[in-house]
């Protein structure tokens, strides 16, 4: 049994849903999921377990930012999860984004320590798996969300001292700023399992600006990707 996730090999499904936030893991699992287990509580993480259109899936909290999320990660795959599907929130740095935006991450900028240490500092480039990529860029095609496909960059600040790094990312190309993916993506590669990341634009940072999604609004926007989410992760 693994330290923070107090489960068993079986506990969780194959494919398993990470948003950051514990208490939306249990909203996932309580509004979507059918005969809903809870497999762990361990540290607030928590992690359930059950079935969405007949298929087995999981849903676990992870924590903010990427040390602590790695961990969990690292433990699933202990567990047997082969599928990790990042569902998170994200700051859009693209003027034409709108708030409630679907991203699809196909890498991200490791602005973080987590994935350096992981690689042992060499040269690397953090990418989702093609086959979440691909299911998820198929199964967004056939919704009327607004789909965004490309890279984010992973930090390790949410409240950022430089004022001008935004800017200079949203130059690069770069969709959206979170604080978990690189990690994932880096972990994943190395243990041989499927990483991906699908991020609602809850905050546009861009042009000096800050817009922030409302509350309602928010809700209604994850409940999309998250639909999403499910069937790309059950889809294999």
């Amino acid at each position: 049994m693994p330290i923070h996730l107090r489960a068993e090999p079986g506990d969780y499904a194959d494919a398993c849903l990470l948003p950051g936030d514990p208490l939306r893991a249990k909203y996932i699992a309580e509004t979507f999921l059918e005969e809903v287990t809870q497999v762990n509580e361990e540290r607030g993480l928590l992690g359930y377990t059950g079935t969405w259109e007949g298929k087995r899936v999981s849903v676990q909290g992870t924590g903010m930012g990427c040390p602590g999320a790695t961990i969990v990660f690292e433990e699933l795959i202990q567990l047997g999860v082969t599928r990790l599907l990042r569902v998170g929130t994200c700051g859009g740095l693209q003027p034409d984004h709108a708030l409630g935006d679907l991203i699809v991450a196909l890498s991200a900028v490791p602005a973080d320590a987590t994935a350096t240490h992981l690689v042992g500092g060499e040269p690397h480039v953090p990418t989702a798996s093609w086959e979440l990529i691909h299911e998820a860029v198929h199964v967004a095609k056939h919704s009327d969300l607004t789909l965004r496909v490309g890279p984010i960059v992973s930090s390790d600040l949410f409240y950022n001292p430089d004022e001008g790094q935004y800017e200079r990312w949203s130059k690069r190309g770069i969709l959206a700023v979170e604080m978990e993916a690189a990690a994932l993506f880096t972990l994943a590669a190395l243990k041989g399992v499927q990483g991906g990341c699908l991020l609602t634009v809850s905050d546009i940072v861009v042009e000096g600006e800050f817009v922030r999604i409302s509350d309602d609004e928010l809700r209604a926007a994850v409940d999309r990707m998250t639909r999403i989410a499910l069937e790309t992760a059950t889809a294999a």
